[in-house]
């Protein structure tokens, strides 16, 4: 299992699209195997879906996300658990694999309507 999750200032960012590095974390048998810290392609709509595809994540867990990034991702196989509180990325893995994250697995915020600019109804502050 390979986990992606969107990192800013260290901890968890409240926005999928907007996260300046993701957290990609390694699981054998049940614990951490490896961590590391990537910079992402610049945001465009769908970009950070393969991206992340691209690099083997089969799990993200985030804070907001629109529905087009779900689909993408929920498309190959990503499984999505969304709506999750900015936390330290290690604590919000262990929480994770001790079955104790409740999120949502679809959009939690409106996304970019035509791609004509940020119009996120979701409060997302990564970035902005």
């Amino acid at each position: 299992m390979k986990i992606a999750i969107p990192v800013e200032n260290g901890k968890l960012c409240s926005h999928f699209g907007h996260a300046p590095q993701f957290a990609f974390v390694n699981v054998e048998d049940g614990k951490v195997a490896s961590t590391s810290l990537e910079t992402p392609p610049p945001h465009e709509p769908g970009v950070l879906p393969r991206w992340l595809n691209d690099n083997g994540v089969t799990h993200l867990l985030c804070g907001g996300i629109g529905g087009g990034a779900v689909n993408i991702l929920q498309g190959a196989g990503i499984k999505v658990i969304a709506g999750l509180q900015p936390v330290d990325p290690a604590e919000l893995v262990e929480a994770f694999l001790a079955g104790k994250v409740q999120g949502v697995t679809g959009a939690t915020c409106g996304g970019h309507g035509e791609g004509h600019g940020h119009g996120h109804g979701c409060g997302g502050t990564c970035g902005h």
